[in-house]
């Protein structure tokens, strides 16, 4: 699993961040979460590329959130697109896609399937699963849950080699699930495999207050993206509108035993966003402000990181 920040910023456009579009990269697919405009060019400049794009998932229908479908729909078509898109947001999301695809002298030359979701609907897949959660917001809104299937158990070498498996393309077959064949010997993978482990989880919240629904979805996820506009000498503005602060974020998070908090939807009053770390990693120290571009590696171990935080 991959994770891409292609815009971190809340409600408006700054010079340090785009509005809201979070990428997930499972093998060959790419999975998007929101879409706010300009999400196409941003695509451009980071490591994960717009026309792989599989499923997008909207959280609402606030225009810093889904204002960059039109544009991204029509980059694809122009591209070259044949496959399917999928599109899937709370109710409303098929109609608002309708009159997306109405506008201007545009035609797609691929198929847009648009779905309406509600709280405890699941989107499965081959791959993985999203779940849909009803989160707290001013106009209905969602967060998601995305985990992927479950993977083989680690590969235990010494057995391996203590059955006169010789190191290479063997070792593979074995970790793919693959029985193998050695001088008449039969050895399946569950010789030198330990049990299976679950899928990597991934958890992002849209734009929410804080929410105890959400947080029990987002149990001990790997990857925890949680909205965090401001810090909380604004906590009366936070709950006006339908936000968190960076505090009530690690709260959550570490209420849900995460193992790594990524804070954004920053609001463009931050050009330095130091004190929402600050005060979020006095709560939960494995927190990390996210930033347009940044990206990194999830896996069943420890998070690589190949593109650095901010600490």
């Amino acid at each position: 699993m991959r994770v891409v920040f292609l815009g971190t910023g809340g409600s408006l456009p700054s010079p340090k961040r785009n509005v809201t579009a979070v990428a997930v990269q499972l093998g060959s697919d790419v999975i998007l979460f929101d879409c706010g405009e300009g999400t196409q060019r941003q695509f451009m400049f980071s490591s994960a590329s717009f026309m792989k794009v599989s499923a997008i998932f909207i959280s609402h229908l606030h225009g810093d959130h889904f204002l960059g479908l039109p544009a991204l729909i029509q980059s694809m078509s122009f591209n070259g697109r044949e496959k399917q898109l999928r599109v899937f947001g709370p109710p409303g999301m098929s109609s608002t896609m309708r009159s997306i695809l109405g506008l201007g002298y545009f035609t797609s030359g691929f198929e847009v399937v648009t779905s309406d979701l509600e709280d405890g609907d699941v989107v499965r897949e081959a791959e993985y699963a999203v779940k849909v959660v009803a989160v707290e917001h001013t106009v209905p809104s969602l967060g998601f849950v995305l985990e992927g299937t479950s993977r083989p158990g680690r590969f235990n070498l010494e057995k391996a080699k203590e059955l006169g498996v010789p190191s290479g393309p063997l070792f593979g077959a074995l970790q793919e699930g693959r029985t193998i064949e050695i001088d008449g010997r039969m050895i399946s993978p569950s010789m030198v495999l330990g049990p299976p482990r679950r899928g990597l989880k991934f958890a992002i919240s849209g734009d929410t207050r804080p929410s105890q629904r959400f947080e029990e979805a987002a149990h001990c996820s790997d990857v925890l993206v949680h909205e965090s506009t401001v810090t909380s000498d604004l906590i009366v503005d936070a709950r006006e509108y339908g936000h968190t602060t960076a505090r009530q974020a690690a709260e959550l998070a570490r209420n849900a035993k995460v193992r790594s908090l990524y804070l954004y939807h920053i609001s463009s009053r931050y050009d330095d966003p130091q004190p929402l770390l600050d005060e979020a990693r006095a709560v939960f120290p494995a927190t990390y402000v996210a930033e347009d571009l940044m990206s990194f590696d999830v896996n069943g171990a420890d998070i690589e990181d190949t593109e650095g935080r901010s600490e």
